[in-house]
């Protein structure tokens, strides 16, 4: 033990720093070496002045001060050593004697007067004596510093956290509680101490949270935790979700005696417990149960919700012996309004017709988007037919006046297919296909109106799935034929390249055109593999037409919306030109006004890829379209096409062609080059001429062709083309379309 202590203290002295004062540098050094023989760390100051300097910028444990200095006198640097460092203990060691002397030094805070000359022994225990006093001083702040410390921490940590912190007593009354009661709920711990726990519950869980408290089983080992409502102080008793966690004291952990800020002091607290708010978990369970099973867009219920409940009343309907109506509402004229105004308009005009249609129901209906511009209506518990009519008349009139969008006044209609159960259908499946199935012969019938489903509509719907099924084995047999149209130079007559139009070589039914399968492809999802065996078949035919002595041929392809707005459009379009190994400067893709205008930003984005590895970008169809011509300049186009419905207008008078005109113009404003469709008389031939225009395709040089046909005319000499075909007598033999 001795030893310890003897480290303990040699350690201390190391530590300890101690300021040896004097103006006589003999005096001033044979103490600090004293000094130093017992481990202390000694710095010498030989004047008052240098000592103040070394306060401001070193720490000490002690100072043994002169008090007699010429410039700066001991009195002087003790008081610079209190303002600077209270902390540092100070030692007198002087010749002055006088009574006053000492009793002045001694009230201006000097712990000890040591009178020179100085004894060793006496000097080195008085030193011993004053450090191990200050370390102790020092120590017992440290602990008292640790204690506030600890209390000011679990203050803070009780009154700070972010959950209600409470004590009851036996009876339910608070005790004690946090100060975050306030912040959440509005209440002050004072005006609840005292109070029954019950006076903040929601009436709702009064019964469920006494419940709780008085369970048998509740324990600190098995704590309560329940969800709970508590209301919120104030006129309109707002309420919000807490998750409480209560448990008994155990009376040996607690004394009862504590004081604590907050309100009460705990006295015969019995119980414990925090409170969480969880009102925003709650709110968000509850939007996501929405949101699971409603359209955010219009707020209806969404096709998972709209079947659940049609199937409940599927099951009323049968065991009352009741019919119920499926109504498949589909928006006319929906996709022009939204691909002319965009999707924000789009979406505004269905808030608005999702509003007016609700004006239509009967309480107990359910109308639901079922996806886009697709509605569906359940009407339970109807005598019959006409019961359905009625309400579809008031639908279609609702519809009938405009919708103001922004300063757009546009107009919908809607067509309605309605399934009547029994009759359409047993299962929920049946009344939902067979109502769409009569909404699209609504369709095809013009628009506006609706029609019960009957058993006759059903052989069209047979007829698609058979066409379906059969252009699977299509793709799969590699039935898919490419038809070339030559596009030809107007001054020279050669053919500058040739568009790709797809036929199917049915084996049934003969060679189909496009109009026959590809909107069925777009809708079945088809259309990207239809799309990437026409594209591999013409690439491979016109590179070897290339490589044959016509190197400047170009191969124009039509390409889906569908396609253009796929994310990978781009990689997968560099994809086949590569493994085709096709020249990409000699492919030239063509697009719609409106597949451009649907979202600018990202279509001009994927055509600047292409064009950046020398694809060419050609506007289809252009006049016809609903959009701004800014995207002109802002894209990287190199072609337009004037529609055939312009050019058909080529008669007699140059009124007649005005747009031809006004187009060909803008494309030679535009350094573009121009490709006039649908050209088939010489008249029309020579007007486009001599405007400028710089090719043209149409029937004037034939049909569009299979690639035997075209090898054969790429053969003759310089490619040129005269007119085929007798216009006066084979017009009615061809067909008109791609």
């Amino acid at each position: 033990m001795a030893s310890e202590d003897t480290n303990r203290q040699h350690l201390y002295r190391i530590a300890a720093r101690i300021l040896v004062v004097d103006d006589e540098p003999r005096l001033a050094g044979a103490l600090a070496s004293l000094l130093r023989s017992y481990g202390y760390d000694v710095t010498e100051a030989h004047s008052g002045r240098h000592a103040c300097k070394l306060a401001d910028t070193v720490h000490f444990d002690l100072a043994l001060l002169d008090l007699r200095m010429p410039d700066v006198d001991g009195f002087a640097v003790m008081a610079h050593l209190e303002s600077q460092q209270p902390e540092c203990g100070v030692v007198v060691i002087s010749g002055e004697s006088s009574f006053t002397a000492v009793s002045r030094a001694l009230r201006r805070g000097a712990l000890d007067y040591i009178r020179k000359p100085f004894d060793p022994e006496e000097l080195i225990a008085t030193v011993k004596g004053v450090v191990d006093k200050q370390s102790l001083i020092k120590a017992h702040e440290n602990i008292q510093a640790r204690l506030e410390t600890s209390e000011a921490l679990h203050r803070y940590i009780v009154n700070s956290s972010p959950d209600i912190v409470f004590m009851l007593d036996a009876d339910g009354h608070f005790c004690f509680i946090n100060s975050k009661i306030e912040s959440l709920l509005g209440y002050t711990p004072d005006e609840l101490c005292g109070k029954h726990f019950r006076h903040i519950l929601d009436d709702r869980d009064v019964a469920k949270g006494i419940y709780a408290l008085n369970a048998p089983d509740i324990s600190a080992d098995n704590p309560r935790t329940m969800e709970i409502r508590l209301k919120t102080r104030g006129s309109r008793r707002a309420t919000r979700h807490f998750e409480i966690t209560a448990f008994p004291i155990a009376p040996q952990s607690w004394t009862h005696n504590s004081s604590t800020r907050g309100g009460g002091s705990g006295h015969s607290a019995c119980y414990y417990g925090i409170a969480r708010d969880v009102t925003e978990r709650k709110e968000a369970e509850a939007f996501i149960n929405f949101q699971a099973y409603h359209d955010l867009l219009t707020r209806l219920p969404n096709r998972a919700l709209f079947k659940d409940r049609l199937e409940l009343a599927i099951t009323h309907g049968r065991r009352q012996k009741q019919k119920l109506a499926v109504m498949f509402l589909d928006l006319d004229r929906f996709k022009v309004i939204n691909d002319t105004l965009g999707h924000a308009m789009g979406d505004q005009l269905l808030q608005a017709v999702t509003q007016r249609l609700e004006t239509c129901l009967r309480k107990g209906d359910t109308l639901s988007r079922f996806g886009g511009d697709e509605f569906t209506l359940l009407l339970p518990s109807i005598h019959g037919k006409e019961d359905a009519s009625q309400i579809a008349r008031k639908l279609i009139k609702t519809l009938k006046a405009p919708f103001l969008l922004g300063e757009h006044e546009v107009f919908v209609g809607v067509s309605i297919g309605i399934a009547i159960y029994p009759e359409a259908g047993n299962s929920m499946d049946q009344l939902i296909q067979n109502a769409d199935i009569a909404m699209y012969h609504v369709k095809a019938r013009g628009k506006d109106n609706y029609c019960f489903f009957s058993e006759s509509m059903s052989v069209d719907s047979t007829y698609r799935l058979n066409l379906e099924r059969d252009l699977r084995l299509a793709l799969e047999r590699e039935e898919l034929r490419v038809f070339y149209q030559p596009q030809v130079c107007a001054s020279t007559n050669r053919i500058v390249g040739l568009e790709a139009l797809v036929r199917w070589q049915h084996p049934e039914r003969g060679l189909l055109y496009p109009r026959d399968f590809l909107g069925l492809a777009e809708e079945t999802g088809l259309i990207g593999l239809v799309s990437e065996q026409v594209l591999d078949q013409a690439c491979m035919e016109v590179s070897q037409w290339i490589r044959s002595g016509h190197p400047d041929l170009r191969l124009a392809v039509n390409l889906s919306p569908v396609e253009v707005d796929h994310p990978r459009f781009v990689e997968t379009l560099m994809d086949r030109v590569k493994a085709n190994r096709f020249p990409a400067g000699n492919l030239e893709i063509e697009i719609t006004e409106n597949v451009i205008m649907n979202d600018l930003e990202q279509i001009s984005q994927k055509l600047r890829e292409l064009a950046n590895i020398g694809i060419r970008i050609a506007i289809d169809d252009f006049g016809t379209g609903y959009s701004s011509l800014n995207y002109l300049h802002r894209l990287p186009i190199h072609t337009l096409k004037v529609d055939q419905s312009f050019v058909k207008a080529i008669r007699s008078s140059a009124d007649d062609a005005c747009i031809v005109n006004a187009i060909v113009a803008m494309a030679h404003g535009l350094k573009l080059e121009i490709i006039a469709e649908g050209v088939e008389t010489d008249k029309q031939l020579e007007y486009l001429r001599t405007l400028g225009c710089h090719q043209v395709q149409g029937f004037f040089y034939g049909p569009a062709q299979p690639a035997t046909d075209i090898a054969k005319l790429l053969k003759k000499t310089k490619a040129t083309l005269r007119c085929p075909i007798d216009l006066e007598t084979t017009p009615a033999k061809i067909v008109r379309h791609s």
